[in-house]
């Protein structure tokens, strides 16, 4: 086998990828603060460029990757380099609010064509160990910046938000294009690696069928997850794009850099750890565990997190340990739902669901600032959690989807 077909050295490059993308998320909170200072805009106006670039990054995905299950990622992550880089590049060089959300809007193409091909590649190499496969990749995207942030933090703190901007997406820029020339799916003479045990085997529901887009479309399985992924990406995007802002409003701004450097080391780490715990105990068990937990983490965080800097450190590592884990248990359920074969295209399908969530944060931008605090938003969201988990402890007991019951509509 050559180096080229090792599903471990495809994973290994689409790791690479994604954490140069995971910085034009997870790096986004550091900057709000000072664009807000030497711009002069809104913070609600300023907060809309992040949801622009979360719909966008989604919204994407089905469209890429239809065509990547049938051309390949090279080109398109090839592509994405271009785009990531000239878009957070300029970004800092943005005069208006239009063109802050057209170079943030640029950039979330470039996102959109990584994550799609990457995910989708992890799903094919590793058909049996889903669930580890592509909590490696997602935590590909939010751990890269938990490295990243001290670097950007150190730019902006001596030199400007600016230079931070230039310098990191020239960077990332180049990364993402290179690595995409190495980037193949796995050819029909590929044998997939064999799980460790059967007791994985066993413990992850998986169905007979590969399923098309336009078949999984057809399916009640893929809305109840599409509308949990909704209600449970929510919370932790929240945090995302305001962690910054929170912790000015707290007091808690010297640690800023730490706590969210530590913060994305919990969010990237829950991915693979909750990824492997779900190819033991099953997706749906673990979704029900997972989200109860980031229920009561989102609590702790409106409540005691207020009450000194190390608590708010810890209720935060513990609400991103808690939340991290949807960017691999979903891509998990729906390999095994709606199988490999165009698990690209599938998968980012269930990935505009963050798209919508978006659109959610920033209502809840507006909850914050009706209230004067950030503890409604924050206590909001741990409903729609606790709610998720109720739900998934219901799918569970669903049949899982098949052809010959849509053929028998």
């Amino acid at each position: 086998m050559s180096t080229l077909k090792n599903p471990k050295f495809q994973l290994t490059a689409s790791f690479i990828a994604m954490m140069m993308v995971g910085n034009l998320q997870y790096t986004w909170t550091l900057f709000v603060e000072p664009i807000r200072a030497g711009r002069s805009w809104q913070l609600t106006k300023i907060q809309l460029a992040y949801t622009i670039y979360i719909a966008i990054q989604t919204w994407v995905q089905p469209l890429s990757g239809w065509f990547i299950d049938r051309i390949g990622q090279r080109p398109f992550i090839t592509v994405a380099g271009i785009l990531a880089g000239i878009g957070w590049s300029s970004i800092g060089y943005a005069t208006s609010l239009p063109q802050l959300y057209i170079f943030y809007g640029m950039a979330a193409v470039g996102a959109a064509f990584v994550y799609s091909g990457s995910m989708g590649s992890a799903l094919k190499w590793f058909p049996h160990r889903r669930g580890f496969a592509s909590g490696v990749i997602a935590a590909g995207y939010g751990g890269g910046s938990a490295i990243s942030v001290w670097i950007i933090g150190y730019l902006i703190r001596n030199y400007s938000y600016q230079t931070a901007f230039l310098t990191s997406g020239i960077f990332q820029g180049i990364v993402i294009a290179v690595v995409a020339q190495f980037l193949l799916h796995p050819d029909k003479e590929f044998v997939a690696p064999k799980a460790a045990s059967p007791v994985i085997a066993t413990k992850s529901r998986k169905g007979a069928d590969s399923f098309t887009s336009i078949e999984m479309l057809a399916t009640p399985q893929f809305y109840i997850l599409f509308v949990m992924f909704v209600a449970v990406g929510t919370g932790g995007l929240f945090l995302t794009a305001n962690s910054g802002s929170i912790a000015k409003a707290w007091g808690w701004s010297s640690t800023l850099t730490a706590v969210v450097s530590f913060g994305l080391l919990a969010n990237a780490g829950s991915r693979p750890f909750w990824g492997w715990v779900s190819d033991k105990w099953g997706r749906e068990n673990t979704m029900v565990v997972a989200f109860v937990l980031q229920a009561a983490s989102l609590v702790s965080l409106a409540t005691i997190g207020q009450t000194s800097g190390v608590m708010f450190a810890a209720t935060l590592i513990l609400t991103y340990f808690t939340w991290g884990e949807i960017y691999a248990l979903f891509p998990a359920t729906v390999g095994d739902y709606f199988g490999s074969k165009y698990a690209t295209s599938n998968n980012s399908f269930l990935y505009a669901a963050k798209g919508v969530a978006a659109l959610i944060i920033f209502l809840l931008q507006y909850v914050h600032e009706y209230f004067g605090n950030w503890s409604a938003a924050l206590f909001a969201s741990a409903i729609l959690a606790l709610l998720t988990a109720l739900t998934a402890f219901a799918i569970r007991r669903m049949p899982l989807p098949t052809k010959a019951n849509q053929n028998s509509r």
